[in-house]
């Protein structure tokens, strides 16, 4: 029988696993796939790189499972939202706020997946994979906030629920480049913003 690690998705990360998960994901966010080593992980983590490997065998398994610990991350969290905000404009508004939030602040300064979506083509498949995994379910959490939000009046739609929740999602990620790109994380809110004016009931 094969030794699992906690690149198994059903290996629950140790608290070392855990921190090199965290690590793992804040320089992802900073400069993408090709931005670090394991010898930056292991400085920041203070671990022999051997006992980064001991966890994670290469970069692919430890990428999947930082981007598979994210896509897990924000289904819990668009869970709590819908069972927390009734109001479906509301829920999108609390939605987008968290995340103004979290580019003021740089924690974290942007989605990790809007950015390895942008270098798909050359990131390994199985991060690949994880990566549309969490726009799939980020598309299909918006999609029934505004159906149910067209059903109740809250929401005006110019298009299918489907249209406009990839509308929404493309206004948010193309925010938070704009405001990486522009250096101005006030500028988020404002994108997302107008994106929300434009589901806004007359």
């Amino acid at each position: 029988m094969s030794k699992r690690t906690a690149s198994d998705p059903q290996t629950p990360p140790s608290p070392k696993a855990e921190e090199i998960l965290q690590r793992t994901s804040e320089l992802l966010a900073l400069g993408g796939y090709d931005s670090f080593s394991y010898a930056d992980i292991a400085e920041q983590v203070q671990v022999r790189k051997a006992s980064i490997h001991h966890h994670f065998p290469n970069k692919v398994d430890l990428v999947r499972a930082t981007v598979a610990r994210h896509r897990e991350s924000s289904r819990r969290g668009m869970q709590a939202l819908s069972e927390r905000v009734a109001d479906p404009f509301d829920r999108l508004g609390e939605y987008c706020r968290w995340w103004a939030a979290c580019i003021e602040s740089s924690n974290p300064p942007i989605c990790l997946c809007a950015l390895l979506a942008a270098e798909l083509p050359s990131v390994p498949a199985e991060v690949a994979s994880e990566v549309r995994g969490h726009f799939e379910d980020l598309s299909a959490w918006l999609a029934q906030t505004i159906a149910q939000g067209e059903g109740s009046g809250r929401l005006r739609l110019a298009a299918s629920a489907h249209a406009e929740a990839m509308t929404f999602m493309a206004a948010v990620h193309g925010a938070m480049l704009s405001a990486r790109a522009l250096g101005d994380a006030r500028l988020f809110w404002s994108i997302a913003e107008a994106a929300l004016d434009r589901l806004r009931p007359a």
